[in-house]
């Protein structure tokens, strides 16, 4: 198993390091957030004058927006929240094989519906489609790869849509203007 994947060993000694350093960066944080409240005040002092107003999400956003819009949000969010598990646990095993066939169709309709979305660049495509066109096209090989027993190509792919399908697509939702951006931070 180890040459095809993730043995159960090699799973639980490869996150443990990033688990620790995130429990250890969350703790870091409550505390200097209970012993220094001026530090809070301080970093929002900064950030408004950078022009960014954080607040309480502002949902009735999301709800009055078209459903093509509602449709990918909930997609891209499903396939975020499978990939992760994904990526944490041992591969091969039949809740892998169900989990990602489901991350398969939630990235499949995360990339078509954003074909329909094109209000930002004034109906035309934009550079983030691309991302999806690459989705689309990536998750057949890479479902290919593994019924052919390709693991390694199988993973690179997977890991390349997880990241730069979902990720760096979801980063670029953040940016001004765009609907998360207003949920958030507008």
């Amino acid at each position: 198993m180890a040459s095809q994947g993730k043995s159960i060993s090699q799973t639980s000694d490869r996150w443990s390091g990033l688990r620790n350093a995130a429990a250890g960066v969350g703790a870091a944080t409550l505390i200097v957030a209970l012993t220094a409240p001026g530090v809070l005040a301080d970093l929002g002092a900064v950030a408004e004058h950078a022009g960014l107003r954080p607040h309480a999400p502002d949902l009735s956003r999301i709800a009055a927006a078209p459903t093509v819009i509602q449709a990918h949000l909930f997609s891209a969010l499903t396939a975020l929240a499978i990939g992760v598990v994904l990526m944490m646990r041992v591969k091969g095993t039949g809740l892998h094989k169900l989990l990602g066939w489901t991350w398969v169709l939630a990235m499949g309709s995360t990339a078509v519906s954003s074909l329909f979305i094109r209000e930002i660049n004034h109906g035309a495509f934009s550079f983030i489609h691309l991302l999806s066109g690459w989705t689309i096209v990536g998750l057949p090989g890479a479902v290919y790869a593994i019924k052919r027993g390709r693991v390694s190509a199988h993973r690179k792919a997977m890991t390349g849509m997880f990241v730069g399908g979902l990720l760096l697509a979801g980063l670029f939702a953040f940016l001004p203007g765009r609907l998360l951006w207003t949920v958030f931070l507008g």
